[in-house]
């Protein structure tokens, strides 16, 4: 995919956070205390993302980086057949706020592919809902190349490396985290939402628009969630070397990851991790 332009308009989107009011609990039992203090929760909103003009997707997602989204989403599920993102914008019919800034458009030109809209409307959790059979995802794209020895130490030090990016999960303790790191374990950018696959989506979509940086060989990726088989598609799709979750993988994620060529790491904490991708290091 050669270089694409910019996003053409300024993003539209809303506060990522809601200040309410909760009655904290505190204290041992028979003695509990009540009191009234604010708290910020994270917002979840649905974005649809159009290509070209044609609905795609409809997802839950956090505001923020939404431009992002809506091109990683369609960079990962292979919408984009080779053509450039021309631009990308917040649209709709409608004439409030609210309706404007949760409508998003990718422009090729009408040189991608007619798109094929998914079914039904995606939720923050899952990112393959009308799941491919992984015989076709592995007809889809190459094994990975070689992105070269895997530095273990790189690995067992992203977690802490990756926190200071995490400012909406410190203030809400209600998102997911997801991040691009190099070869030599620096945090390139990280994205939150409420969605895994969207913080994922958000990470690939900066990379195609403000970076230029696909395929990520030699790169890996950060979730803070599992390592499910859209996750690995998601890497996969984006060249990344490494996928490293902090939590386990499903079988079917390393049955993919393995046919991928991609290291996949669970379970990553300082002091040890599990690598269920290759079988064996070298």
């Amino acid at each position: 995919m050669s270089a694409p332009a910019r996003a053409t308009s300024a993003e539209l989107t809303r506060r990522p956070t809601e200040r309410v009011k909760v009655t904290r609990v505190t204290g041992p039992e028979g003695d509990r205390e009540a009191h009234v203090r604010p708290d910020d929760l994270i917002v979840e909103e649905p974005l649809s993302i159009q290509l070209d003009g044609s609905l795609v997707s409809t997802t839950m997602r956090t505001p923020g980086h939404d431009h992002e989204l809506a091109v990683g989403f369609c960079f990962t599920e292979g919408l984009f057949g080779g053509a450039e993102v021309l631009g990308v914008r917040h649209c709709s019919d409608e004439t409030t706020a609210a309706s404007v800034s949760n409508v998003v458009t990718v422009d090729t030109g009408a040189l991608a592919p007619v798109p094929t809209p998914r079914l039904g409307n995606a939720s923050s959790s899952c990112g393959w809902c009308g799941s491919q059979h992984l015989d076709e995802m592995c007809a889809r794209f190459e094994p990975l190349p070689d992105g070269g020895p895997v530095d273990l130490d790189v690995i067992g030090s992203i977690v802490d490396a990756v926190v200071d990016g995490q400012g909406l999960f410190a203030s809400t303790g209600s998102v997911h985290a997801a991040a691009a790191f190099n070869s030599s374990g620096a945090v390139l950018l990280t994205r939150e939402d409420v969605g895994r696959h969207n913080a994922v989506d958000k990470v690939v979509g900066a990379l195609v628009l403000e970076r230029n940086a696909l395929p990520a060989i030699g790169h890996g990726l950060f979730v803070s969630g599992r390592a499910s088989i859209e996750m690995v598609q998601k890497a996969w799709a984006a060249g990344f070397s490494t996928l490293v979750s902090v939590s386990a993988p499903t079988a079917l994620a390393v049955d993919a990851a393995r046919r991928a060529n991609l290291v996949l790491a669970g379970f990553v904490r300082g002091d040890g991790f599990n690598v269920y991708s290759p079988e064996r290091l070298p």
